[in-house]
């Protein structure tokens, strides 16, 4: 069976949402903690389970670096503007940038390159000081509060921030049963998890070069796997992301490791009601690969059109049940 996971976000998180979503046969309700408090994961817990019985997932934030908070969501930073990173966490602006991890700050080095949500704005370093690091930006555009980042080189990172294992704790004391870690880069990123939540249900979410890496490592000790697609595309150039995922899905088969994909899946859909071709194509094909799950984010979480969203993956998921290429034209076009 296909399973299908969905984010809640500011769009899906009421009752009728949920409930609907639950209609449609989703599988999983998925809680990103890069968007969540810590003070809100036991009472948004009490509230998807007061209108649904659909499991719940806690996704962590793990080994990922982010901007902190913007004074506005859309700063703007210009070609050449001279911007300070900075060691506290102050609110940034069109001025001043901070980082988290912390320990993010003290890694940065003269001609570093730090790219900011998906390479919207990209800063190089020129001058590092004790408390304050100068960057020219490179190329210009909008910041937003809380925007994955990435820098041109390794940046050592903890598995899971203090705010996913208290996250988890809470988890395991709620009767959670399905959890994920966010940038799985090596066996002991497991087991640092597995110290927390024990043997239950852990998807290891996929999504840089190292995991890749060591997959042979990571899928004995996992329940599943997930391919971040957005997230390993900062790492991987685009045109060889196709590719990668027909690798990955085959390897992980092989050990008859469950593969789920993620992003971009109906990225259209969180303005449009219908999917476009190439969408509902990369779908069918992701399917064809020999996934065993799809994953909506963006589409449920913020997207206009959750349930519909749903409706379509269903829709794609049942032509591929019924797939032969034994199949005449007629019968693909009139249903089997």
């Amino acid at each position: 069976m296909i399973k299908v996971l969905t984010t809640l976000g500011p769009t899906s998180l009421n009752k009728k949402t949920v409930q609907a979503l639950e209609q449609r046969g989703v599988n999983l309700f998925r809680i990103n903690l890069s968007h969540t408090n810590l003070e809100d994961v036991e009472p948004l817990i009490d509230k998807i389970r007061s209108w649904s019985g659909v499991p719940i997932c806690i996704d962590s934030e793990g080994a990922q670096v982010r901007n902190g908070a913007m004074v506005s969501e859309s700063v703007k930073y210009d070609f050449n503007d001279y911007i300070s990173v900075v060691r506290d966490k102050k609110v940034g602006n069109e001025k001043i940038i901070s980082l988290t991890p912390a320990s993010v700050f003290d890694q940065l080095s003269i001609g570093d390159e730090i790219r900011i949500d998906f390479n919207s704005v990209c800063l190089k370093v020129i001058k590092v000081e004790k408390d304050i690091i100068t960057c020219k930006v490179l190329h210009e555009g909008h910041v937003g509060s809380n925007k994955a980042v990435t820098v041109n080189k390794f940046i050592s990172l903890p598995a899971i921030t203090s705010k996913d294992e208290a996250a988890f704790k809470i988890g395991m004391d709620k009767g959670i049963e399905h959890f994920a870690l966010s940038f799985t880069n090596r066996a002991d990123d497991v087991k640092e998890v597995r110290r927390i939540i024990g043997e239950k249900n852990l998807i290891a979410k996929i999504e840089s070069i190292e995991g890749v890496l060591n997959l042979k490592e990571i899928l004995p000790l996992v329940q599943q796997i997930l391919i971040d697609r957005g997230d390993l595309s900062r790492e991987v150039s685009i045109e060889k992301i196709p590719f990668l995922q027909r690798r990955i899905i085959s390897f992980a088969n092989k050990v008859e490791v469950p593969v789920y994909v993620a992003t971009n899946l109906l990225e259209s859909m969180t303005v449009n009601r219908g999917p476009t071709r190439a969408e509902a194509n990369d779908v069918a094909s992701t399917l064809l690969m020999g996934a065993k799950g799809l994953v909506l984010a963006a589409e449920t979480a913020i997207g206009k059109y959750p349930t519909e969203s749903v409706d379509t993956i269903n829709a794609i998921i049942r032509e591929y049940s019924t797939w032969s290429p034994k199949l005449s034209l007629k019968e693909i076009i009139e249903g089997a």
